[in-house]
């Protein structure tokens, strides 16, 4: 039984509850609009405070995903910067994937998935650091294709190019491996799709950053769809991360667009550090 009142299962939907979680919202909402990632991973460990089970705590969060990367990319449609072709094809094919990780995940033991995840997101930190100082072409182009990214992202015409077929042929296997790794080691999509833009696409941070927001919201609106008829989805306390994740994305898109390619990628790489060592951390104490 936890000492902390306010941290039982029976006040997480008293309102003083409901307004820290709308707060909480707005912090995860504003590095999903900056990092392009869904934020589950940051919302069920707070949510996990109350003591309710594990699945209703990641159920829950998916509505504030939801509406984060709705607001968030609704606001990057509308000033031209989504790539909203490549963002569905990444998210349907992330879909099905998903259920088939998620059902491996099922057949592994907790530890040695804890520690894969922890292992790949190390990797994708190098690998993206290794082509980066590299300077080699993006490996879905053969080596062929010029750049068609302005790096220092400047411009919003970079991200209404048409999805041409190469594109969709680079976007189809980030979509399917994304998916497949998303329900198979338990992390948003966006921790996978984002680093797999920038190595196999060549594209810069920022605009995989909006790419993968954009993907989220048909991601996390199939597992909010399968949550919900299974009956573990927490209405009220999902309802204010939801609201707080839509004022926070519309934060967060507006401080993408000030902040430098370099900058953000220290914060990615950042995030990726810190989800590593949590997975570690999981994998030794164990689920």
């Amino acid at each position: 039984m936890n000492s902390f009142l306010i941290f039982s299962p029976e006040t997480i939907s008293s309102p003083f509850t409901l307004i820290l979680l709308l707060f909480v919202g707005i912090g995860t909402g504003t590095i999903s609009g900056i990092l392009g990632i869904g934020g589950g991973l940051l919302i069920v460990p707070f949510l996990s405070l109350w003591n309710i089970p594990l699945v209703q705590a990641t159920a829950t969060s998916l509505l504030g995903v939801l509406l984060s990367a709705m607001s968030g990319s609704w606001r990057n449609w509308v000033k031209g910067e989504l790539r909203w072709r490549q963002a569905i094809v990444l998210g349907l094919c992330g879909l099905p994937m998903a259920q088939v990780g998620a059902w491996v995940a099922n057949q592994m033991n907790d530890r040695v998935l804890a520690f894969s995840i922890a292992v790949f997101l190390i990797a994708m930190i190098f690998l993206v650091e290794y082509k980066k100082r590299l300077g080699s072409p993006p490996l879905g182009t053969g080596g062929t294709e010029p750049k068609r990214f302005d790096e220092d992202d400047k411009t919003t015409s970079t991200f209404i190019v048409p999805l041409t077929k190469k594109d969709l042929g680079g976007s189809l296997p980030i979509g399917l491996v994304a998916g497949f790794l998303s329900g198979l080691f338990g992390v948003g999509g966006g921790a996978v799709m984002v680093p797999l833009q920038m190595v196999w696409l060549g594209e810069p941070i920022k605009s995989a950053v909006r790419t993968s927001l954009g993907a989220i919201v048909l991601i996390a609106m199939s597992g909010l769809w399968r949550y919900s008829v299974q009956g573990n989805v927490l209405w009220g306390p999902g309802l204010a991360l939801a609201i707080g994740g839509a004022i926070g994305a519309q934060l967060g898109t507006r401080l993408l667009k000030k902040l430098s390619g370099d900058r953000v990628n220290q914060l990615f790489r950042a995030l990726l550090i810190t989800l590593a060592i949590y997975m570690t951390w999981r994998g030794i104490r164990g689920r």
